[in-house]
C-alpha cells in the first residue's frame, strides 16, 4: 500500500521536494538553491538544466532519507514558478539558451508596441491578463528572435516551449504537456475556450508547433522513467505555484482569499466557475481544472502579483550585507519602534499589480542622518504589507465583497512582526495555518485526488488547521496616514527607467 505523495515545489530561488502522508503531514523535505543570473539590468535568467538537476537531487534525497521506494509513492504533484520560459530542442532535449524568468523586464518594449497598436483589450478579453513583460508570450517571441536559428528551427517543429512544469515533466517522463493554470499565464491561452488562441499566437509570432498539450491539473499525465527513482511513479498533479498554494489553503469556495509571501507576493481570490474581468488592474486566471477530458471543470481566480516580497530580504542580505541570514530580519526590524519616516518601494523589477509599471525602480525615501539599518529593515518588511494592501483594495472593488479573513503562507508568513503589521494595515484578520508549505501541499492534493490517495476536496478542507490569528490593532487615522505616505513614495519610484 502506498504511503506518500511526493510534491516537487520548483520555486524561483530553490527546488524542494516534500513527502506528505494521508493526514497532509510533512514526513520529509529537502531543498537546494540554484543560481540567479543577471546578464543586464532588468534581465533575470535561470539555467534550466540546473533547475532540473537540483529538483531531481532533492527528490532522490527525500526518498533516501525516508527509506521510501518508488512503490511507496502514490503519485507526484508538481508546483512551479510561473511564467518562466524555457525553449528546448526536441531531438537533444537540451535548452537552446537560459530560461527567461518571470521577473525579467526585457520584453517591456514588445508590450509597449502592442499597447500602442491597441491590442491590450484583446489580450485581456481572451486571456484575462494585463499586457505585461511578466507573462510568457513575449518571452517566447524574444527567444525566437534573438537566439540564432531558433525561429527557423521552431517553424520546422524542432523546438518545444514550456513553462517550468512542462520542462520538468519532459525530463521526468518525456511528455510535452502543461496544465490550464500554467497555460493561462502565457498570453497565448484563451481562458474561455480553454485552448491556445490562433489570433494571439499570430500577434506574438509564436508557431503553434512549439506548444505543449494542455491538460487538467489533477490527472495522470505519465509515469517517470524507471531509472530516475528505481521504478515508475505516476505524475498526477500540476499547478502554477500560486494556484497550488490556493488549493493547499483549502480556498475552494468563491470569496476565499490567500496570500503567499515568497520571492514575490501573490494574492488570489476564488471566484468560482465563471471568470471575473478586472476593472482595477488585476488579472483573471485559471485556478485548477478537474476532469479526464478538456475543457473539464475549472475554478477561476482574481489575482494580484507583487514582484518583490521575500526577495527584498534577500537583497538586504546579499546586496547590502545588512543581515547575514534571512531569519535575522525580524529581530533587526523589531529593534526600532517604527521606520522613523523611511519608506522603501522595492520596485527592482518594476511594479506589478495594480500599477503595472515596468519602468519603476527600487526607491528608499525619507532617510535622515538618524536612519539606521534597522529602520531600513523595518521599512523593507512594511513594503511587503503595503503592496499587499494595494492589491486587496483593488480585489474587493472587482469582486464586490469585503474580505473576512486573509489566509497566509510562504516563508515570510512565519514572520510575526510582518503578519501583525499586515493585519493592521489591511484592517482584516490574518490567519496562518499549521502547515505554511501550502504550495507543495496543494500540488500534493491535486495529485492525490487523481490517484485516489484522498477521496474528496471536502476531506482536504477538513485537514486545514489554524496555527495563529493576527487581529488588527491600528487606529483608522494611523492606517490612513501610513498608506498615504506609501502611495507618495510609489509615485517617486514610478516611470524612473527609460
Amino acid at each position: 500500500m502506498t504511503k506518500f505523495i511526493l510534491a516537487l515545489d520548483q520555486g524561483t530561488t530553490s527546488s524542494r521536494a516534500i513527502l506528505f502522508d494521508r493526514s497532509g503531514r510533512i514526513c520529509g523535505s529537502a531543498q537546494r538553491e540554484f543560481r540567479q543570473l543577471f546578464p543586464q539590468p532588468g534581465w533575470v535568467e535561470h539555467d534550466a538544466n540546473e533547475i532540473w538537476q537540483t529538483q531531481l537531487a532533492v527528490a532522490r534525497q527525500v526518498l533516501k532519507e525516508n527509506a521510501a521506494q518508488a512503490s511507496d509513492i502514490a503519485g507526484i504533484g508538481i508546483a512551479n514558478q510561473r511564467e518562466t520560459t524555457v525553449l528546448w530542442d526536441r531531438r537533444s532535449g537540451e535548452p537552446v539558451g537560459n530560461a527567461i524568468v518571470w521577473q525579467d523586464r526585457r520584453t517591456a518594449g514588445i508590450c509597449d508596441g502592442l499597447r500602442e497598436d491597441g491590442k491590450a483589450p484583446l489580450f485581456q478579453e481572451k486571456t484575462g491578463l494585463v499586457l505585461d513583460a511578466y507573462f510568457s508570450g513575449t518571452k517566447v517571441q524574444w527567444l525566437l528572435d534573438n537566439i540564432p536559428g531558433a525561429r527557423h528551427k521552431a517553424e520546422r517543429g524542432e523546438l518545444a516551449f514550456g513553462t517550468i512544469d512542462s520542462w520538468l515533466i519532459h525530463k521526468l517522463c518525456g511528455a510535452h504537456v502543461t496544465d490550464t493554470s500554467n497555460a493561462s499565464r502565457t498570453l497565448l491561452f484563451n481562458i474561455h475556450t480553454m485552448q491556445w488562441d490562433a489570433e494571439l499566437l499570430a500577434l506574438l509570432t509564436v508557431p503553434s508547433s512549439l506548444l505543449p498539450e494542455v491538460v487538467a491539473g489533477s490527472g495522470i499525465v505519465g509515469k517517470t522513467f524507471p531509472e530516475l527513482f528505481g521504478g515508475p511513479i505516476a505524475i498526477a498533479g500540476i499547478a502554477g505555484d500560486q494556484q497550488a498554494a490556493t488549493f493547499g489553503q483549502a480556498c475552494t469556495e468563491p470569496g476565499m482569499v490567500k496570500n503567499t509571501y515568497g520571492t514575490g507576493c501573490f494574492m488570489l481570490m476564488n471566484t468560482g466557475r465563471k471568470p471575473i474581468t478586472s476593472k482595477n488592474n488585476l488579472i483573471t486566471t485559471v485556478g485548477w481544472t478537474f476532469g479526464e477530458r478538456m475543457p473539464g471543470e475549472s475554478d477561476y481566480m482574481l489575482e494580484g502579483s507583487v514582484f518583490m516580497a521575500g526577495a527584498v530580504v534577500q537583497w538586504l542580505r546579499d546586496g547590502l550585507g545588512i543581515i547575514r541570514d534571512s531569519s535575522e530580519i525580524e529581530a533587526l526590524a523589531a529593534s526600532v519602534p517604527d521606520t522613523d519616516g523611511v519608506v522603501f518601494v522595492p520596485s527592482f523589477a518594476g511594479l506589478g499589480a495594480p500599477y503595472w509599471d515596468a519602468y519603476a525602480r527600487g526607491t528608499i525615501v525619507g532617510m535622515t542622518r538618524g536612519t539606521t539599518k534597522a529602520h531600513i529593515a523595518r521599512a523593507a518588511l512594511a513594503s511587503i504589507a503595503y503592496q499587499t494592501a494595494d492589491i486587496l483594495d483593488a480585489m474587493q472593488k472587482d469582486a464586490g465583497i469585503v474580505l473576512q479573513e486573509l489566509r497566509v503562507d510562504g516563508g515570510a508568513a512565519r514572520n510575526d512582526l510582518l503578519m501583525q503589521f499586515q493585519a493592521d494595515i489591511l484592517n482584516v484578520p490574518v490567519v496562518r495555518p499549521v502547515i505554511t508549505e501550502t504550495t507543495a501541499l496543494g500540488a500534493a492534493y491535486l495529485a492525490g485526488l487523481a490517484v485516489g490517495f484522498w477521496a474528496s476536496k471536502k476531506e482536504l478542507a477538513e485537514q486545514w488547521q489554524m496555527e495563529r490569528r493576527f487581529t488588527p490593532a491600528m487606529t483608522v487615522d494611523e492606517r490612513a496616514e501610513r498608506l498615504a505616505l506609501w502611495r507618495r513614495a510609489v509615485q517617486r519610484a514610478q516611470a524612473w527607467a527609460e
